[in-house]
């Protein structure tokens, strides 16, 4: 086993993307070096097919997942989170292919991680010295009011509860029953973080400046935020009847 940290990044169509952020992951220092396994969801750009010439390269610390068609960023995180177990490995991101999470934030997530009883490390924009580059104002307000509106309904102490650059210790991943999580969508950020506090783990957030992508398409829409509005109500109520643990 070359590292007992795993990033997980699902693709689908980021061929302009995927190369240089999984060279960018592989170059950083050795002392806290990360693996990685892209989820891809059936790409028809040859996302996964670039994943496979560079595997020629780094065979050892590049996996592939391949999925049959798009299925949701929460069901490609799990099955992520699955083969994660079924090996090694400690310390399990989350992490987007388009650079707007900065691969060099890795190893303070990591870090994070590791403090006793945390069981979440969440790279927050909205933490003192968090930022956000390049975001339209509308996105902006859209974010920043999720997170309230989220902390606001679940009690849950987390600033910016719908990040998506996380760090999830394997004693979490471990206890979680992954067929409670009902999300697939924006509200599954939300959900991961709420089931480790429903469950007693701390969250950690640390500072990260996210810029928003360069190359690619977005898959943000309206469909997935009123998911979150929503689902954000029914994960509170279900707290009440019912655990995240594994029985």
């Amino acid at each position: 086993m070359a590292s007992e940290n795993l990033v997980i990044i699902p693709t689908y169509n980021e061929i302009e993307n995927i190369e240089n952020i999984i060279r960018a992951v592989l170059a950083l220092p050795a002392d806290c070096s990360f693996d990685i396994l892209v989820v891809d969801d059936g790409s028809p750009d040859g996302t996964a097919e670039k994943v496979q010439e560079l595997q020629k390269e780094v065979a050892s610390r590049l996996f592939l997942l391949q999925r049959k068609g798009k299925q949701g960023l929460g069901t490609a995180y799990i099955a992520g989170f699955k083969w994660a177990l079924e090996r090694d490995y400690q310390y399990i991101f989350e992490m987007d292919a388009d650079f707007s999470h900065n691969p060099k934030d890795l190893p303070r997530l990591a870090k994070a991680c590791q403090e006793a009883g945390v069981g979440v490390s969440v790279g927050s924009r909205y933490v003192r010295g968090g930022k956000l580059v390049n975001w339209p104002i509308k996105r902006i307000l859209m974010s920043r009011g999720a997170s309230i509106y989220v902390r606001l309904i679940t009690w849950m102490p987390v600033s910016d509860a719908t990040a998506g650059f996380v760090c999830y210790k394997r004693d979490f991943l471990a206890q979680l029953d992954f067929e409670k999580i009902r999300f697939k969508g924006y509200a599954f950020q939300i959900e991961m973080k709420f089931a480790a506090w429903q469950l007693g783990f701390k969250l950690r957030e640390v500072p990260i400046t996210f810029k928003d992508r360069e190359e690619g398409a977005s898959k943000m829409s309206t469909a997935i935020f009123s998911e979150a509005f929503w689902g954000v109500w029914s994960m509170r109520f279900k707290a009440f009847r019912d655990s995240y643990a594994r029985k």
